[in-house]
């Protein structure tokens, strides 16, 4: 791992780096865009630009990866790097890149620190990055080759063969290759990327989760997002985007997956949009008829905003050993008061959690932070809690 000499430079130097992190991230993106201004529009999600959750994301990865290497000098943090590979590879991102990401990097923390970083300090922060980068090449590699994909060709044309308005906001497609040749494997709790070209020229690419798992097809579902630029491409597929429409798509990818069919007890926790991967573990446990212990927690607004409310019923109902409990937060009509607000597991009509519970989650940060603690102070192992966030994860370094 990292060098005795720099070790200490970079244990030394952290605190300054860390607490200048995020500007540099922010010079660093300036940099990036101005040298090859075609990757905001063609790569980078410009919503995630806008709102600076891109830069965090970034900013935050780096600096807990030089912690990791510090705290634990003969590890390597595998799933933060995991995360973080596989959704280079869905966007396909090559090896060739990261000197290029290197180069402005590298310019941006001189931009910013100035006379701090000497010749010692750019070269131990030098180890650091490729350390990190060649750990990544490596994953990448793998899962290209696992799926039988060369590196960085990973888009194919779909045909919307369906699509079906599950809420007012979300609308699920049924795409199939428009070469006729089979569609990839995905796994439960997978997401894929799609690309759509807007009306400015620009081929924007967001990720949206498996709902489903139809023979010779794949399912995903968008939830229209407000605002510009942040919802310009779900917005596009609402209103664009029909049955007959090619799309273009990548292979699934995604480090959260459903576990070995096991007798492990499973919880998933799931909360707006965010129960899309759940619905999708949840259909392949009733279509393999799982016997495995199962307990199904959603939260949301009111009952017209849940998507696929009554499949949640009909698959749980399907499986032998599962309950499902749904919280709303302004519930319509009469509706349980101890299920009312938000997901909790210890206030009225508490759940519980059995010993060994493997969970997953999904949803916005705050639902994340406020069930993993939950999950937790009912005696879960951290080990055991798996979470998948849409957009950059910004809990990356705080999670564990």
């Amino acid at each position: 791992m990292l060098s005795p000499r720099s070790a200490g430079t970079v244990e030394a130097t952290l605190p300054v780096v860390g607490a200048a992190i995020g500007e540099i991230s922010q010079v660093f993106y300036r940099r990036l865009f101005e040298a090859h201004p075609a990757l905001l529009d063609d790569l980078f999600n410009r919503g995630n630009q806008a709102t600076g959750s891109q830069q965090q994301a970034l900013a935050g990865s780096i600096a807990a990866f030089a912690g990791a290497l510090l705290a634990h000098p003969d590890q390597r943090p595998d799933a933060m790097l995991a995360r973080i590979a596989h959704k280079h590879v869905s966007l396909g991102i090559t090896e060739d890149q990261y000197p290029v990401v290197h180069t402005h990097l590298f310019a941006a923390i001189v931009e910013v620190l100035g006379d701090a970083v000497t010749a010692e300090v750019a070269a131990a922060w030098d180890e650091v990055y490729w350390l990190m980068a060649n750990a990544l090449i490596a994953l990448e590699r793998r899962l290209y080759a696992q799926a039988g994909l060369t590196a960085g060709d990973v888009w194919r044309t779909y045909r919307v063969v369906a699509r079906y308005q599950e809420t007012d906001d979300v609308v699920t497609f049924l795409v199939r290759p428009a070469d006729g040749l089979p569609v990839p494997e995905g796994q439960p709790g997978q997401y894929v990327s799609v690309q759509v070209r807007l009306p400015d020229g620009a081929n924007q690419i967001r990720q949206y989760s498996l709902s489903g798992h139809p023979d010779g097809a794949l399912q995903f579902s968008v939830k229209r997002e407000l605002g510009e630029p942040l919802g310009e491409v779900s917005h596009h597929l609402h209103e664009n985007t029909g049955v007959g429409g090619a799309l273009r798509i990548g292979a699934p990818s995604g480090d959260v997956v459903l576990g070995e069919d096991d007798d492990t007890p499973l919880l998933l926790a799931s909360a707006g949009i965010g129960c899309t991967p759940m619905i999708s573990m949840l259909g392949r446990l009733a279509g393999t008829g799982s016997t495995r212990r199962i307990i199904a927690l959603h939260g949301d607004r009111d009952q017209t905003s849940h998507p696929f409310r009554s499949e949640l019923g009909r698959l749980t109902a399907k499986l032998a050993d599962a309950e499902t409990h749904v919280w709303y937060e302004r519930p319509l009509g009469d509706w349980p008061a101890e299920r009312t607000g938000l997901v909790d597991l210890n206030g009225p009509g508490a759940v519980a959690v059995p010993a060994g519970t493997r969970a997953y989650l999904c949803g916005p940060l705050p639902f994340l932070r406020a069930v993993r603690t939950q999950l937790l102070d009912a005696g879960v192992r951290p080990a055991d809690i798996h979470y998948e966030v849409f957009g950059p994860d910004l809990w990356l370094q705080r999670a564990g």
